[in-house]
């Protein structure tokens, strides 16, 4: 068994300091399920369809769920996010868009690509970790899976 058999998160994300406050929060929160960060679009994309550096994981153990920043570099979110929800064996992953932009557009743009849900990421810490409390327990949980 390979380490990506496991992958419950797929957390996209490039701000290391992002990355690190969302997994103290996760921890914080008791979530143990294994999480794979992807620093950039491409190296999502190549995750999810196992090209490139993961071209040995198998294809069929998707994350439960996906956090997508929206600002990426390499491939915006936005097409990380069309190139997902495009896609017959991965439209079905709940994909939330975890982000800084509170503007409309990219809020609607989104919404239209197929997000599961749009959550703004706030500044101080212990709001953060309420927030990603409340995404772990509806996706990882509560939500029902195909």
């Amino acid at each position: 068994m390979n380490d990506y058999e496991v992958i419950d998160i797929l957390l996209v994300e490039d701000n290391p300091q992002d990355v690190e406050l969302t997994l103290r929060a996760l921890k914080k929160r008791n979530v143990l399920n294994p999480v794979h960060v992807a620093e950039d679009g491409a190296q999502a994309l190549d995750f999810i369809f196992c090209k490139g550096a993961y071209s040995s994981r198998d294809f069929k153990n998707m994350p439960k769920v996906i956090f997508l920043d929206l600002k990426l570099p390499k491939v915006s979110g936005l097409e990380v996010l069309k190139a997902i929800k495009s896609n017959e064996h991965t439209r079905k992953i709940p994909v939330v868009v975890v982000t800084s932009s509170k503007e409309d557009p990219d809020i609607k743009a989104a919404y239209e690509l197929g997000a599961n849900s749009y959550v703004v990421k706030p500044v101080e810490f212990d709001e953060f970790v309420e927030t990603m409390k409340s995404l772990d327990y509806y996706w990882l949980i509560v939500n029902q899976k195909l």
